[in-house]
């Protein structure tokens, strides 16, 4: 199997990006490649264990489906778009997705309700701008950015236009609460007690 270079001159499809390496991790957006290494820190981990178990009880008798990364979650650009004309492709940490038809065999085709991104120094930079741009522009309701080492969540909602409002700040002194979700509400102290 063919591994994409990572340079910004060339753009790939997600056709292209089904034949790389199973081994290695990738996200495409708008065409671009970007390197999903090193594997995430045991803090990272942690915190996604506990969000995707808190996330997994609060979703199992309602409409809505919880996944973990590794999942694919492809944005086309327009509607029933073929492989070859989507062009990003990204593996959020956790993803809520109400709409069942946005689901098949190889993830999710269209934005979820809600993205939860963990941010790691490796990562930190494309979750706070690169990721927060493209999910606005695809219609994500809500998007979660867990801190782990300054024990912070910033949430971004969705208003008018889809344009996402100013980020809400959570410490791990707060319960967060989701404007989208009723009843959604998650004890930060819980969430960041690792040991």
């Amino acid at each position: 199997m063919t591994l994409p270079q990572t340079t910004t001159e060339i753009r790939y499809s997600y056709a292209e990006y089904l034949s790389w390496d199973d081994q290695e991790r990738w996200e495409l957006i708008n065409g671009e490649v970007w390197d999903m290494s090193p594997a995430p820190s045991r803090l990272h981990q942690e915190i996604s264990i506990r969000l995707s178990s808190l996330l997994y009880q609060h979703f199992k008798k309602k409409d809505c489906a919880v996944y973990a990364a590794p999942f694919d979650v492809r944005l086309p650009e327009q509607d029933n778009a073929e492989d070859h004309a989507i062009s990003t492709v990204v593996q959020p940490d956790i993803s809520v997705i109400c709409d069942k038809k946005k689901l098949d065999e190889r993830g999710c085709l269209g934005a979820p309700d809600l993205i939860i991104e963990i941010l790691s120094p490796a990562t930190a930079a494309k979750d706070l701008k690169v990721k927060r741009d493209l999910y606005e522009q695809h219609g994500v309701q809500e998007y979660w950015l867990f801190h782990p080492t300054d024990r912070t969540v910033m949430v971004y909602r969705a208003g008018q236009n889809n344009e996402y409002s100013k980020a809400e700040v959570f410490t791990e002194d707060d319960r967060l609460s989701s404007e989208l979700f009723t009843g959604l509400e998650i004890e930060l102290e819980e969430i960041f007690a690792v040991n």
